[in-house]
């Protein structure tokens, strides 16, 4: 049941209270009494809200990488839980896409972005110096989404 609009005299500050300023805001929308809704910082957390998206994006893709680095140079290394972590971001990567299909258009710049960031991570993780890593990320949109990593290739 959606909220009844705030009076005037009741609103509460975005500064003071994000959560409940955002309700009110959504039931002066709600009951269409548009010149009363704070517009600038409505369009501020729409804004916001696009960035966290991308950021999801982000994250998705640096942790991917990552494991498919480490994957890749430390055979000898290889766990199961390198798997399950790939599994995870591709199932994240596919519910944020069909969430937000506007993201498609960002992908490769989302992918430029993750993959230094991958790199040294992969670096850090395994001990191994950054330039043992490629300067530039090594793997196609069908590797990163659908490249099979299976438990018989782990070493125990």
């Amino acid at each position: 049941m959606a909220a009844a609009a705030p009076s005037a005299r009741g609103r509460t500050r975005y500064e003071d209270d994000l959560y409940t300023w955002v309700q009110e805001q959504v039931a002066l929308l709600r009951a269409g009494r548009f010149d009363e809704v704070d517009v600038e910082l409505v369009a501020e957390e729409l804004e916001d809200v696009s960035k966290r998206e991308y950021a999801r994006l982000y994250s998705c893709l640096r942790v991917l990488v990552m494991h498919m680095l480490k994957w890749d140079q430390q055979a000898e290394h290889r766990t199961p839980s390198w798997i399950f972590s790939i599994r995870e971001q591709r199932r994240r990567f596919d519910r944020l896409l069909k969430g937000s299909p506007g993201l498609k258009s960002r992908l490769d710049e989302a992918l430029a972005e993750a993959y230094p960031d991958a790199r040294d991570w992969a670096a850090n993780e395994t001990h191994l110096p950054p330039d043992e890593f490629p300067p530039d990320c090594p793997y196609a949109w069908d590797d990163l989404l659908e490249r099979p990593f299976d438990l018989d290739s782990v070493k125990t």
